[in-house]
């Protein structure tokens, strides 16, 4: 099949793939603390997963990510990576990654490398565990040190995503530096998005730019600018002294929508083409409207054809602009 292409020339080969609405833990600038999850009947089966991943593989998708939510709470979603792995045999895909909160990794690290996992992404915003348990209001510090040092045991290359919060982590931004140089982790600080339905007001007092971060950084180590890629929305620096790769995701102070190779599809089938438009296309019907996928593969098409070229996040001195009703856990992080 042809590859996607929207309407700006870009080529379309990454796709995160949320499996579940559902999170172990409820971060505060995430969801609420008593979440309405959508009902199971509604989200797609893990053989609906599988066909609708397959379809995008063969429309030139090279790199699939599990989302959530947090996907490891699924029942038996190893299954679904047992499955992808087919495409990386086949060569067919590049890279089969996961983003997690870190909680079940003890359980399940050594299965993920089995089926072809290599790299994960880890959210983690504090070593502090007062301030975990506060952020994530009811988690344990503890359990996802361990599964990270399961995952690092079982051979699985961990990045560390941080949410930069300004208020929050400053304080330990070398900390957390200095601690993934220690464990071989790399370090990627992610600016704060306005997604769902909190308080402008608190949004805004905990927005910490990137472009801070990165100037704290300067005082103390000497930033060399890389010109990789990932296939992701990070740019990366390499901190000389410590030889570590630190990324920075900065949708607010420097969009990165003009390289954009990505789409998301929600559990239960909905393809959002920008995480920072409301548009999306509903991928579910023509999922189970038939058992071949000319549907599937034609709305695909559709929806790609209308992606736009940009989000509207906006953080002033006044307000929040381009704010997305829903949460990032029923998009997929």
């Amino acid at each position: 099949m042809d590859t996607l292409i929207d309407p700006f020339g870009r080529t379309i080969s990454y796709l995160r793939l949320s499996v579940t609405d559902r999170c172990d833990l409820r971060c505060r600038y995430c969801m609420t603390e008593h979440m309405q999850f959508l009902p199971k009947r509604d989200l797609l089966t893990l053989e609906e997963l599988d066909r609708l991943a397959s379809a995008f593989v063969a429309l030139g998708t090279r790199k699939l990510r599990i989302t959530g939510g947090e996907p490891l709470v699924r029942k038996n979603i190893i299954s679904l990576f047992r499955a992808m792995s087919r495409h990386l045999e086949s060569g067919a895909l590049d890279e089969l990654t996961l983003t997690t909160n870190g909680t079940q990794l003890a359980r399940h690290a050594t299965e993920l490398v089995d089926c072809g996992v290599k790299r994960i992404n880890v959210s983690l915003d504090t070593l502090d565990a007062e301030k975990f348990a506060h952020v994530t209001r009811w988690g344990r510090l503890e359990q996802v040190l361990e599964g990270i040092a399961a995952a690092k045991a079982a051979g699985l290359r961990v990045k560390i995503n941080t949410v930069a919060l300004k208020g929050f982590n400053e304080e330990e931004l070398f900390t957390l530096v200095d601690w993934c140089a220690a464990e071989g982790h790399n370090l990627t600080f992610i600016e704060l998005m306005p997604m769902g339905e909190f308080d402008d007001a608190l949004q805004m007092s905990q927005f910490w730019p990137l472009s801070d971060v990165r100037a704290r950084l300067a005082s103390r180590f000497t930033i060399e600018p890389l010109e990789e890629r990932t296939g992701g929305p990070a740019s990366y620096v390499r901190l000389v002294e410590s030889g570590q790769k630190i990324g920075f995701i900065t949708p607010l102070t420097h969009n990165f929508c003009e390289s954009c190779n990505r789409v998301r599809v929600t559990c239960t089938g909905d393809l959002f083409t920008c995480l920072g438009q409301e548009g999306n296309a509903d991928l579910r019907a023509p999922l189970r409207a038939s058992a071949e996928d000319d549907l599937l593969v034609a709305a695909i098409r559709d929806a790609v054809a209308h992606k736009p070229r940009g989000h509207d996040f906006d953080y002033s001195r006044t307000g929040v602009a381009g704010r997305m009703s829903r949460t990032m856990s029923h998009t997929g992080g």
